[in-house]
């Protein structure tokens, strides 16, 4: 790659000087702190509303509520950053574990106002939402209301929130720790050079099968290694969740990710259900680009491999461009953000060890600003990666203008702006292929996609799920969760590949992830109803990019089945959405199928 003029560096200093040493951040915290306490102080001396005449009390406490939820996320995205720049920080570590006590009381304190707010009579509490001080935020206090009435009395709530801190919660940071200190020795150009296993996972994409083979191997012998540590981590994890929905009474897994994605069961099992109708024109592209190959059958670390034996590095000054340019394609607003975004330093993508591994945006809303994490080696995927980071930035850009207590999107939605903005680029890419051997080869790369968010996914879903049902039933051996794991491959990869991943449940974060259990199928939901968005853009043109802001705006405050009705006209719980938006992802697979005859 050559020189780039753009730093791959990001800034925090103009968030906070000092890194994990800064003043600035400390006196932050400092404040942080006084306002959580004056927060909870006001939540527990309020008395549950008997009139629309006591709006103004509520109206306060939700201003100062306003205030503390934007500082929280602020100060967890700083500290975020700072250990995923620097695994080794371990001033991170402490501040991570200050703000987490910070974020026990707001938990307990939330729990507080919304035990209080289900007393509120219900002609109250309509008349209440009818003010004008609380009408804007309807949506977000009647799923507050509702959900605490689902939870345990606030003295059992708050146990559970103090004692996550050093349960629930450290296992994940254990994890973190443990993979940040992982390394995997890899021979290139006759030299051995360690890696950590983000770099080595960037291998996986090499032209060269030696090359994918080896270092996949190295890789599950490091996962191996550490495996028992990782057991430990993931069983622990679940078992908290576990006791929690017991004492709750929820019987069903799935319905606190469903509750965070504001999702119905039957909008998820719709989704799957399509795509499984369909599996079989996938399982016919794998078959063909093992032939084109040279091999009898894919294995895992196949599957992402480029089918030419060229070796094609995008700069990372090139990728921007090309990024900018599509974005402006569609509109101005999101191509001026994204350059931006380069050009004020809000990216880190330096390829180097000391990192951890995989990629984030993260939001700092007191500062109006995101942050971008990635590591950066030049391959076509990267620039996907980049441009997806960008789409979620986009998203927290045009939301900074809404109230905080509105802001708060799902996952299932945010990988909706963020699938949509790699699609553009990925489209654009096989469009503008110079040669027919270049078209084939991005067009692969695109359909490849496709098969990570109906197959990898899937596959990662059915495990958790599966996984959930033994835990039930007491700790799952970390020799049943391999088991686990390559049957869940199996199955949603229609049994298409000859060797599979089965330590997947061990490197991949998502499973280790505490607050979002079920860390999967909200990339193929943002997946699918991003191509029903992007279907429409086309259709509209530049013209369509006020609409698109206006359906992320909207994104805090709807289910996503209201939200796909208002903005597309379409029902989700049915499946001629999910199946339209797969014949798009069925085509790509056609003319593979015909340009790689």
């Amino acid at each position: 790659m050559t020189k780039t003029s753009y730093d791959l560096t990001w800034d925090l200093d103009v968030i906070f000087e000092g890194g994990s040493e800064s003043e600035a951040f400390k006196q932050y915290l400092h404040t942080l702190n006084d306002n959580l306490q004056g927060l909870s102080k006001k939540v527990n001396q309020f008395t549950t509303p008997e009139s629309v005449k006591e709006v103004e009390a509520l109206a306060t406490i939700i201003q100062h509520l306003e205030t503390v939820t934007t500082q929280i996320r602020e100060s967890g995205a700083f500290i975020s950053c700072l250990s995923a720049q620097n695994v080794d920080d371990k001033k991170a570590s402490l501040l991570r574990a200050q703000v987490s006590q910070m974020g026990a009381l707001f938990s307990t304190t939330m729990t507080q106002l919304d035990q209080k707010l289900v007393q509120v009579e219900e002609s109250v509490w309509n008349d209440l939402l009818d003010s004008p001080e609380l009408s804007n935020l309807q949506f977000v206090l009647n799923e507050k209301r509702r959900r605490a009435n689902e939870n345990l009395p606030l003295e059992q709530e708050a146990i559970i929130n103090d004692l996550s801190i050093d349960g629930y919660h450290a296992w994940g940071q254990m994890y973190n720790t443990i993979v940040g200190k992982m390394s995997v020795e890899v021979e290139e150009d006759g030299e051995s050079h360690h890696l950590s296993v983000g770099q080595a996972s960037n291998k996986l994409s090499s032209a060269d099968r030696d090359v994918r083979e080896a270092v996949f191997h190295k890789l599950q012998n490091a996962w191996t290694e550490q495996q028992d540590l990782f057991g430990e981590t993931i069983n622990h994890l679940s078992g908290f969740r576990l006791q929690t929905y017991k004492h709750r009474n929820w019987d069903n897994v799935l319905k606190e990710p469903l509750e965070i994605n504001r999702m119905s069961e039957k909008t998820l099992d719709t989704m799957w259900s399509s795509i499984t109708k369909y599996k079989g024109t996938f399982v016919n592209y794998l078959e063909r680009k093992a032939h084109l190959l040279g091999l009898e059958k894919l294995n895992w670390y196949d599957v992402g491999a480029p089918i030419t034996n060229e070796e094609q590095t995008v700069s990372y000054d090139e990728g921007a461009k090309f990024i900018v340019d599509q974005f402006n394609q569609f509109g101005p607003k999101m191509a001026s953000f994204a350059e931006m975004a380069f050009e004020k330093r809000w990216i880190e993508a330096e390829d180097r060890s000391g990192k951890r591994p995989g990629g984030f945006c993260t939001s700092f809303p007191d500062s109006k600003q995101t942050r971008i994490f990635m590591t950066y080696s030049g391959t076509a995927s990267n620039v996907a990666t980049l441009a997806h980071e960008l789409g979620h930035a986009f998203h927290q850009h045009v939301m900074d203008d809404v109230h905080p207590l509105n802001q708060r999107y799902a996952m299932n939605v945010a990988e909706t702006a963020s699938t949509f903005a790699e699609m553009i680029v990925a489209d654009a890419a096989v469009k503008n292929a110079e040669t027919e051997q270049e078209r084939l080869s991005l067009l692969e790369d695109k359909v490849n996609r496709s098969v990570a968010f109906f197959m990898n996914i899937h596959a990662r879903f059915l495990f958790e799920t599966r996984f959930y049902e033994e835990r039930k039933q007491g700790q799952v051996s970390v020799e049943r969760l391999n088991e686990l794991m390559e049957e869940a491959q199996k199955e949603a990869y229609c049994d298409a590949l000859g060797e599979y991943d089965p330590h997947m449940w061990a490197s991949k974060l998502h499973f280790h992830i505490t607050g979002v259990p079920f860390y999967n199928f909200p990339y193929t939901f943002g997946y699918l109803f991003s191509l029903g968005i992007y279907a429409k853009a086309l259709e509209e043109g530049s013209d369509f990019e006020e609409k698109y802001i206006a359906l992320l705006k909207d994104t805090g405050s709807m289910r996503v089945e209201d939200l796909a009705m208002k903005h597309l006209n379409v029902d989700i719980e049915k499946p001629e959405f999910w199946e339209d938006a797969i014949k798009l992802c069925v085509k790509d697979v056609e003319e593979f199928l015909h340009l790689s005859q």
